[in-house]
C-alpha cells in the first residue's frame, strides 16, 4: 500500500507535467540557439551574454502577461495551444532560420551587439509563449497556498530546465544535427499539448496537433531556406564544440567548422599547400638549426602536420580538442598516424600542462570559428610554451588581422604578449599592409637577431623542400605597440581588440607551390562579423562565409 502511494506521489498533474516540459525546452532552444547562432556571428561572450539575455527578457515577459492572464484564462486547454503555438514556430526555426540569420546580419550595429535581433527574432516569441506556463500552472496547482504552488512551480520548471541543458549538451548535439534536435523540442511540445488535452481532444485540437505535426516534418524534409555552402556535401555532423562539414567541388575538399573554411585539400595533389599562409609554417626550418621535434595545437584538416611528418625527419605531434574534427581529418583528408605523427584529442594548453616533452617547434593554428581561444593568447601561455620550447625553439603563430591601422589592435596585442617572454619576435603578413590577412608571428629563444638578408641565404643553401624566397620578402622586424595591452589570463580582451575588424576587407593568398602566391578573389564584409566572397573563380568555394584557416 505504501508503495502504491510512493508511486502515486512521483506522478505529475497536468499542470505539473506543463511546467517540467516548459524548462526542458526553453533551456533546451538556448542552448540549441548558441549552436545556431555561432556559424554566423561567432561564440564570443557577447553572443553568449545576448543568448541570455533575450531568454530571460522573453521569459520574464512572458510570465508578466501570463500572470495578468492566468486568473482568468488558466485551463489544460490553454496551455496546449501555448505548445503548438510553440511547436509552429519551431517549424519555421527550422525551414527559415538560416535565412533569417543572413536577413539580420546586415543590420549596422557594432559586432559585440550583432547577433542581439538574430536571438530576438529566432528565439524570442517561442521562449515569451513558454513563459506562460509557469503562472498558468501556479494558477491551476492543486497546492493550498499561493507560496507552496509557485515554489512547486518554480521546482519543477527548473528541474526541467536542468534536464534540458544536460539532456541537450551531452546527448542531442554530439548524436543529431540542429534541424533534427530542433524538430525533437517541436515534437516534445506538441506531445504535451495532447497530454494537456486529453482525455476530451476536441476535433479541433486534433486537427491543429496534426497541422503542426506535418509543419515539423514538412520542414525537416524540405531542409532550411536560403543560402548554403555550395558543393557537393560528402559528411556532416555536430560535433561537441561546433558544426562541422565535408564540402567536394572540383578537385578541392573543404572542412568547413561553424560555417566557416578551416581547411582545404586538392584531392589530386593531396600534400600541395591550398592556401599560402600555411607556406609559412615551414619558415622556422630557416630561423633554427635542428628541429626533431613538432607540436601543432590545432589539427582541421591538417595540411601542416602532414607536410611535415612526409617530407622531414621529425617527430609531429598535434593537438586537436574536437574528436570529431579528428575523426575527419582521418577518414577525408588522408590524415594517417605514424611513427611520425601522433595526434591526441586534448586541448593545446591543457596538452603542454601534462607533457613533459621538449619541442624545436610550437605551431599555434587553432580557431573558434574566426578568433583564437583567448586562454592560447595569453603571456601565462606564451610562458608555458616557452617552457616546452628546446633552448633554440621556436613558436610560430598564426593570426588573423590587419598589420597596421585600427584593425591591427589583436595583432599587435599578441605581438606585444610574446615579446614579453621570448627575446626576438618576427612578423609575416601574407598580403601587403592595410588589409585583414593571416599574419604569422615568429617568436624565437635564441638571443641573436635573425635578419632577411640571413633569411634569404639560408634558404638558397638549405633543402627544406620548398622555396621560401616570396615570403621572406614580408619580413617584419618590429611592430608599434604602444597602444595595445598584454594579453593575460585575468584580462584578455580579444573580442574587443577584433571589434575593429568588423567590415574590413579580408584578403587571403591562394598558393601556386611555385614560391609565389596569387590573390583569391578579394573578400568584403557581409554584415558585422561577416565576409563575403565578391567574385567567384574555380580554385575558391564560392560560399557567403569567411576563409579563416588552413
Amino acid at each position: 500500500m505504501s508503495t502504491s502511494r510512493s508511486f502515486d506521489s512521483l506522478r505529475l498533474s497536468k499542470p505539473e507535467l506543463a511546467v517540467f516540459v516548459s524548462g526542458v525546452a526553453s533551456m533546451g532552444l538556448e542552448i540549441l540557439a548558441g549552436r545556431m547562432i555561432a556559424p554566423q556571428f561567432g561564440s564570443s561572450i557577447y553572443t553568449w551574454g545576448g543568448i541570455i539575455g533575450v531568454f530571460l527578457a522573453a521569459l520574464s515577459y512572458g510570465y508578466h502577461r501570463g500572470g495578468k492572464l492566468a486568473a482568468r484564462q488558466a485551463t489544460n486547454d490553454r496551455m496546449a495551444r501555448v505548445f503548438l503555438l510553440t511547436a509552429a514556430y519551431v517549424a519555421g526555426l527550422i525551414f527559415l532560420g538560416d535565412l533569417l540569420l543572413r536577413a539580420t546580419s546586415g543590420f549596422p550595429l557594432p559586432s559585440r551587439f550583432a547577433s542581439l535581433p538574430a536571438i530576438t527574432l529566432l528565439f524570442g516569441p517561442p521562449t515569451y509563449l513558454l513563459g506562460y506556463i509557469s503562472p498558468y500552472a501556479a494558477e491551476l496547482s492543486a497546492k493550498e497556498s499561493l507560496g507552496e504552488a509557485s515554489g512547486h512551480v518554480y521546482a519543477l520548471g527548473t528541474i526541467g530546465s536542468i534536464v534540458g541543458a544536460f539532456a541537450t549538451t551531452y546527448f542531442l548535439i554530439p548524436s543529431l544535427g540542429v534541424e533534427q534536435i530542433a524538430l525533437i523540442f517541436g515534437l516534445l511540445s506538441v506531445a504535451t499539448a495532447v497530454v494537456l488535452a486529453r482525455p476530451g481532444v476536441g476535433r479541433d485540437q486534433a486537427v491543429a496537433s496534426g497541422f503542426v505535426v506535418v509543419l515539423l516534418l514538412a520542414a525537416i524534409g524540405s531542409g532550411a531556406a536560403g543560402l548554403s555552402v555550395e558543393g557537393r556535401v560528402v559528411y556532416e555532423t555536430q560535433t561537441p564544440y561546433q558544426e562541422l562539414q565535408v564540402v567536394d567541388l572540383g578537385d578541392t575538399r573543404t572542412l568547413y567548422l561553424d560555417g566557416q573554411r578551416h581547411s582545404a585539400m586538392d584531392k589530386s595533389d593531396p600534400d600541395r599547400h591550398v592556401f599560402d599562409y600555411t607556406r609559412y609554417f615551414h619558415l622556422p626550418l630557416l630561423m633554427t638549426d635542428d628541429v626533431d621535434r613538432v607540436l601543432f595545437v590545432g589539427g582541421g584538416g591538417f595540411t601542416g602536420p602532414k607536410r611535415f611528418a612526409e617530407d622531414y625527419d621529425v617527430t609531429v605531434d598535434v593537438a586537436e580538442i574536437d574528436p570529431e574534427v579528428i575523426d575527419a581529418a582521418e577518414r577525408y583528408f588522408d590524415v594517417e598516424e605514424s611513427e611520425n605523427l601522433n595526434v591526441y584529442n586534448t586541448g593545446g594548453r591543457q596538452y603542454l600542462q601534462e607533457t613533459n616533452r621538449t619541442y624545436d617547434l610550437i605551431v599555434l593554428d587553432a580557431y573558434q570559428k574566426d578568433k583564437v581561444p583567448f586562454e592560447l593568447t595569453t603571456e601565462e601561455f606564451m610562458r608555458l610554451a616557452d617552457s616546452r620550447l628546446s633552448e633554440d625553439g621556436v613558436l610560430f603563430a598564426n593570426v588573423i588581422s590587419a598589420p597596421t591601422g585600427p584593425a591591427s589592435k589583436f595583432y599587435r596585442a599578441e605581438y606585444k604578449t610574446m615579446s614579453q617572454v621570448f627575446p626576438h619576435v618576427y612578423s609575416f603578413p601574407t598580403a601587403g599592409s592595410g588589409v585583414v590577412q593571416n599574419i604569422e608571428v615568429v617568436a624565437t629563444k635564441n638571443d641573436s637577431v635573425v635578419t632577411e638578408e640571413q633569411l634569404l641565404a639560408r634558404n638558397d643553401r638549405r633543402n627544406i623542400g620548398i622555396d621560401l624566397e616570396s615570403e621572406i620578402r614580408n619580413y617584419q622586424r618590429t611592430t608599434e605597440t604602444g597602444d595595445v595591452p598584454v594579453l593575460r589570463d585575468d584580462r584578455a580582451p580579444v573580442d574587443s581588440l577584433l571589434d575593429p575588424m568588423v567590415g574590413q576587407r579580408y584578403v587571403i593568398q591562394q598558393s601556386n607551390e611555385s614560391g609565389s602566391s596569387n590573390e583569391t578573389p578579394s573578400l568584403v564584409a557581409s554584415g558585422p562579423g561577416r565576409y563575403a566572397a565578391g567574385v567567384q573563380t574555380p580554385s575558391v568555394l564560392p560560399v557567403a562565409a569567411s576563409v579563416r584557416r588552413q
